[in-house]
């Protein structure tokens, strides 16, 4: 990815821009060289640089640890995980018109279950939560862990607001909210509630309400607002998603809509990522470790390659942006591609990952 980036760079802006990389720590190589996996010294310089990238990060095994991915977003409370999900020319894909997928998912990331409050069963907190529950008339069985899932106006608030003015500044037709308010009323019914109001109570001229539609209004010049129930929307997804656009979503319906969707156009392997705040900006490869690979210069570096393409464009370093992405197509168009992808395209022989970076970059 560094020599990709440094590479489309050099050529996009003949040597008058860099970029001077940092290295900071986490994960594995922060243990191994600090004792910890999490040194406080990094969130601290990831909101003093605002801008960094990353690469997936194992979190250690163990009682009492969370996913360090997660604990970054909330520590640094970069709210908003910004998912982009569209076909790239030549990755093979089980559906007949991948093409016909391109959105922007937007995940709530400090709330709903990710929150981690939760109780284990058989802890005095967990007895005292059911013991409490069965006082308001709400029956849970003894014994059980307990998690809570909440749902706050703010932080609502704040992530539809972002969606939204990612959808008028990239001239995006529609902003769909995904919501289980059908059934958890009180928390995702109300996501979908505080979502339209801050799209018809700030945005009023600019937009317009698929009910609004039905009743006579006009679309013209405007983005249409919109609400899916989560489990109707993979379907949606899967057979009309060109009628999707950028999607506003609670932290669990994003973490599976994005995977699923993402399978769609190559799976995670091809599929970039940022946690974003309105000043802080970590841009991450979407997919997990895989240990048994590392050192082997072998697994795809495609989705960290993507996820730079949103840092460049995030910087306004549009040329070098768009430069990388076509000669990412070009190269897998070219079935010059590693393990993964060449065994789904059948007699292709992979590349190294070294191998694929020099390939790219030959294309800029």
């Amino acid at each position: 990815m560094l020599r990709v980036v440094d590479g489309a760079v050099k050529k996009a802006y003949n040597g008058k821009r860099a970029i001077h990389w940092k290295e900071i720590f986490a994960g594995e190589k922060a243990f191994a060289k600090y004792g910890n996996y999490l040194p406080k010294e990094t969130p601290a310089q990831i909101a003093e640089f605002r801008i960094s990238i990353k690469g997936p990060l194992t979190t250690p095994v163990g009682g009492g640890f969370r996913s360090l991915n997660v604990t970054l977003r909330q520590v640094l409370d970069l709210y908003s995980c910004i998912r982009p999900v569209s076909y790239i020319c030549g990755v093979p894909s089980p559906m007949k018109w991948p093409e016909k997928l391109d959105i922007v998912i937007f995940r709530e990331n400090t709330e709903d279950v990710y929150s981690g409050v939760e109780f284990e069963a058989g802890s005095r907190e967990a007895q005292r939560l059911i013991e409490l529950l069965e006082s308001m008339g709400k029956h849970v069985l003894p014994g059980s862990s307990i998690g809570i899932k909440p749902i706050s106006r703010e932080r609502t608030e704040r992530l539809v607001r972002m969606a939204i003015q990612y959808a008028l500044e990239h001239k995006r037709k529609s902003v769909t909210l995904v919501h289980k308010g059908n059934i958890m009323k009180y928390t995702e019914g109300y996501f979908k509630k505080w979502g339209y109001e801050v799209a018809v109570g700030e945005f009023r001229s600019l937009v317009v309400t698929e009910e609004e539609l039905w009743q006579g209004a006009s679309s013209e010049g405007k983005i249409i607002v919109k609400d899916r129930i989560a489990d109707a929307m993979f379907q949606q997804l899967l057979l009309r998603p060109d009628e999707y656009d950028v999607i506003a979503t609670t932290n669990l319906n994003g973490d599976y809509l994005s995977d699923a969707a993402a399978a769609q156009v190559g799976g995670l392997g091809m599929a970039p990522g940022a946690n974003v705040r309105e000043d802080v900006a970590l841009f991450e490869a979407t997919h997990g470790t895989a240990p048994k690979y590392a050192g082997m210069d072998k697994v795809n570096p495609g989705s960290l390659i993507l996820s730079a393409v949103m840092m460049l464009e995030y910087m306004g370093w549009n040329e070098a942006a768009t430069m990388i992405r076509q000669a990412l197509e070009k190269t897998i168009v070219q079935k010059k591609v590693t393990y993964d992808l060449a065994r789904q395209l059948g007699d292709v022989k992979p590349l190294k990952t070294s191998e694929f970076a020099s390939a790219l970059i030959e294309n800029l």
